[in-house]
């Protein structure tokens, strides 16, 4: 074998078959080979699926106990919780007031985010005693939930649950002058009792359009004695203390780790990533800031903001959220009333440490920057913080007067990479006779392009908002938006224009604006002059109040064109928007509907309120006011 394997060439039949044989023997190797690996392959695999199953990780139920409001209870010994919805604060400040209330009558409260815990654990409340789930809940825009109580809404409609063993209670924060008054309120005392839940004090509705303050004190002083008769305790007579947060003087830090105006994450200006939200604002640029009017006392203007490489995206409707900031001379002026270095850097911590807030704002940081980005130092405090106030005043003259002062208390398809901005400067003088400016307009004033870009930075984040165009674009639309109700509507016939261009069968575009002088405060006159020339805006409907003896608003001029109007909603299925004063002009409009509806369409007064209800329940009419 040797030799054949020397000489190949020597003998071609010996060597044939000696090549078979090594063919076949190489064969048997491969196979046997193959079946070896094959074999070791499946009992390893076999041993390696099963190592899993040995030490049955618990990594993952690790968040769902962080997320467990119980067992932060029963580890802190608290058996009543407060959740608060809030959009602006206010919800939460009565959530927190209602948790330190409980001490007076020996029980121990917590105030809540319902964001950060699992709400389905509402069922087991039953496992602590005494215990008891309030919910200040605030309703946001056209009968929303507020951004943080969005999950919890969520839940109790697709719920099941069994809360027959929860004990609750719920104070609603709403506007009269709103459609859907309190409706989240509504919807969470009706829905939790439907889940089996027991009502122990009857629903709270306060109404911002009067005095929010005294109606939450007016339900809270009613609320305990329930609580106190329900659970068979008694006040302990001890007063409780606003008193929430402990000073800290930092003499010696690290100004790499002191906020600087920052809503959420530290350096989040100077190093930006996506996405963009409400604690992570974007600093968008302001490429254009123009004045709107031509006359009149008034200061409307108009802002565009550059958000390119942001990643924000946004339709026609949309809410855009800005952090304005303070008037510098007015901070200051509270430094020199108060004798304070605006300059030391402190932080104030919460004496509750097991409260996940640890701070009422990101801490540390001076107090000049709590006082520009961070606190509202324009608005009047509330009753409750004067009187607490009061306590600490040490002139008996200023003391009482706290005390007295407390007693009367789509263009996202247009333009993608930039946001527009439509609104009217705030300044009016206050009943003490001090020039009160609106923080948010007078900030955007003064934020002018220029070379450098630096003093014309805006954070902002966008909010979605179910103000819409209709889905088809052929869908005829009526827009009514008097003053700078207007600023939706200009996206929405941009985004008309673009569709059409498009080659997109567009339906009619009816605005209806109005203003109180033609010459002074016509907003948009050229553009919709050009929109209402190229056909794009198929009617311009314009009341000017004031130009004339007897005021003429937009609520004449639709009972003026009323047939058109039926036909665009009966036949056409258009679809109405509202935009702009809730007070007057929205609830006039809407009166004007049921006028429309009940002549036209032979009904009586309750049937065409009905209709007209039907209408915004089906998404064809809808609101996107304010107060």
């Amino acid at each position: 074998m040797g030799d054949a394997g020397m000489e190949p060439t020597v003998s071609p039949p010996d060597s044939t078959a000696q090549q078979d044989s090594l063919v076949s023997m190489t064969d048997v190797f491969l196979i046997s080979l193959i079946v070896g690996l094959f074999t070791y392959w499946f009992f390893f695999r076999k041993k390696k699926e099963e190592i899993p199953e040995l030490p049955k990780m618990q990594t993952v139920a690790a968040p769902v106990r962080d997320s467990s409001f119980i067992e932060k209870m029963k580890k802190t010994g608290r058996n009543i919780v407060v959740f608060y919805g809030s959009q602006t604060g206010t919800a939460e400040e009565f959530a927190n007031r209602l948790s330190k209330d409980a001490h007076r009558y020996g029980l121990r409260g917590m105030a809540a985010d319902p964001e950060e815990y699992d709400l389905s654990d509402l069922s087991r409340l039953s496992e602590i005693d005494k215990s008891l789930a309030v919910f200040c809940m605030a309703t946001y825009g056209e009968g929303d939930p507020t951004d943080n109580a969005q999950d919890f809404y969520d839940w109790l409609q697709e719920a099941d649950a069994d809360l027959s063993g929860l004990r609750f209670a719920v104070f609603g924060l709403g506007n009269k002058t709103y459609e859907h008054f309190n409706a989240m309120g509504k919807y969470v005392d009706k829905r939790l009792e439907e889940l089996g839940a027991q009502r122990i004090f009857e629903l709270g509705m306060g109404d911002d359009d009067g005095n929010l303050e005294e109606d939450f004190i007016t339900w809270r002083e009613q609320f305990w004695p329930a609580v106190c008769e329900h659970f068979g305790v008694e006040a302990t007579g001890e007063e409780s203390s606003i008193r929430q947060y402990e000073l800290v003087v930092h003499t010696d830090v690290n100004m790499n780790k002191v906020y600087t105006g920052e809503m959420g994450r530290l350096k989040s200006y100077e190093n930006q990533k996506p996405p963009f939200d409400a604690k992570n604002p974007f600093l968008a640029q302001v490429t254009e800031n123009r004045k709107l009017n031509e006359g009149g006392e008034r200061h409307l203007m108009h802002l565009e903001l550059d958000i390119s490489n942001s990643k924000i995206r946004y339709e026609s409707g949309d809410h855009v959220a800005v952090y304005p900031a303070n008037d510098s001379s007015l901070v200051n002026q509270i430094g020199e009333i108060l004798g304070t270095d605006l300059d030391t850097i402190m932080s104030l911590n919460n004496l509750d440490e097991e409260s996940n807030k640890k701070h009422p704002f990101p801490c540390p940081t001076s107090y000049r920057t709590a006082l520009t980005y961070y606190l509202d130092i324009t608005n009047p405090p509330r009753t409750n913080v004067l009187y607490e106030l009061a306590q600490y005043a040490s002139d008996a003259g200023e003391q009482e007067r706290l005390r007295k002062m407390a007693s009367s208390a789509a263009e996202g398809k247009v333009h993608p990479n930039a946001i527009h901005i439509c609104a009217v400067m705030v300044e009016y003088e206050t009943k003490t006779g001090r020039l009160n400016k609106g923080v948010a307009t007078n900030w955007l004033k003064n934020k002018v392009p220029d070379g450098n870009g630096s003093s014309s930075m805006v954070p902002m984040y966008v909010r979605k908002s179910q103000f819409r165009l209709p889905f088809k674009p052929n869908t005829p639309v009526i827009m009514i938006g008097p003053g700078t109700g207007i600023a939706p509507f200009i996206g929405f016939i941009q985004e008309r224009a673009w569709l059409k261009q498009q080659g997109k069968e567009v339906g009619e575009t009816v605005l209806y604006y109005g203003c109180r002088h033609e010459r002074e405060d016509y907003l948009y006159r050229e553009e919709l002059a050009r929109f209402h020339q190229e056909g794009i805006l198929t009617q311009l409907n314009v009341a000017f109040s004031r130009d004339q003896a007897q005021k003429v608003y937009v609520q004449h001029l639709l009972k003026k064109n009323k047939e058109n109007i039926w036909k665009l909603i009966n036949e056409g299925n258009a679809h109405i928007y509202v935009c702009g004063d809730a007070r007057n002009m929205a609830r006039d409009v809407q009166n004007t509907f049921y006028e429309i509806v009940a002549e036209f369409g032979n009904m009586s007064q309750p049937q065409a309120v009905d209709y007209v209800k039907k209408l915004m329940t089906k998404g064809r009419y809808s609101l996107d006011v304010w107060s």
